[in-house]
């Protein structure tokens, strides 16, 4: 299943049932699994290795050389798992020996038409990155994220589970679990709650995630970080978002719900 105008290095490991449509160029250190598809010009470099099922559209550019001035050529990777879709223009640098090595993508996400995935970020699954949404390098996303459309994220953010970023917004701390924010720049909204029912999170989990980020952010009671350090969790979801608070190294963005900051 390999158009005979797509330009495959003999060295590539392409897996058992792999389409490659028409005029894609594959290099010699990519590994593809079985299952997944190049729709047509794609173009894949370095030491990339895709799992399987992954559906890749036109123009997408995976493995380039990252842009990064301090990269001169060491050997990095980008590895990406299964069950992905990968959108029209989509662009994944991989990684630089400053930051690992290596830029991750996990399973089942959607990464629609100009997003953009820097080197050494770490994507979790089941994340949808809109049209035209930004991933700086260094950032760090879990799972069952939403990035709205042209939306951008500062490197070395990290952004927690079931968060919503609305579109046009900038990203420049870290976004506790469960939330949602907008503008620019950001500030937190409220709770995620459409993306929550939709993961059949209960009244009850929803509302301990409540209480615990009003103890964090609406308590008098000496400064944000004093409150995580002396923070109780009596719940998972409690326990993840006090986990991810307790090691963020840039602080978080403001809870300023109907407020947003402009330029």
């Amino acid at each position: 299943m390999i158009h005979p105008t797509a330009v495959i290095d003999s060295k590539a490991s392409i897996s058992e049932g792999v389409t490659i449509g028409a005029y894609s160029i594959v290099g010699p250190d990519v590994k593809i699994g079985k299952g997944t598809v190049l729709k047509s010009h794609v173009v894949i470099e370095g030491d990339t290795r895709i799992g399987e099922n992954n559906t890749i559209y036109p123009f997408v550019s995976l493995g380039q050389q990252p842009q990064d001035l301090k990269f001169q050529g060491e050997k990095t990777s980008l590895i990406i798992g299964d069950n992905n879709d990968i959108r029209e223009y989509v662009t994944m640098s991989p990684g630089t020996e400053g930051g690992g090595g290596i830029t991750r993508i996990g399973d089942g996400n959607l990464f629609m038409v100009h997003s953009h995935i820097g080197h050494d970020a770490i994507i979790g699954c089941d994340n949808v990155l809109a049209n035209g949404a930004t991933v700086a390098g260094h950032v760090e996303i879990g799972s069952h994220v939403i990035l709205g459309g042209l939306s951008a994220v500062r490197q070395f953010v990290r952004i927690g589970d079931h968060v919503m970023v609305g579109g046009m917004s900038g990203i420049d701390k870290d976004v506790p679990p469960f939330v949602l924010t907008i503008g620019n720049r950001a500030t937190i909204q409220g709770l995620n709650l459409v993306g929550l029912r939709r993961r059949d999170f209960t009244k009850d989990d929803i509302r301990s995630i409540q209480n615990f980020y009003k103890s964090i952010y609406a308590s008098d009671e000496g400064t944000l970080s004093e409150r995580l350090a002396s923070a109780k969790a009596s719940s998972e979801s409690e326990k993840h978002a006090l986990t991810f608070m307790q090691k963020s190294e840039i602080g978080f963005l403001s809870w300023k719900p109907n407020e947003q900051k402009v330029l």
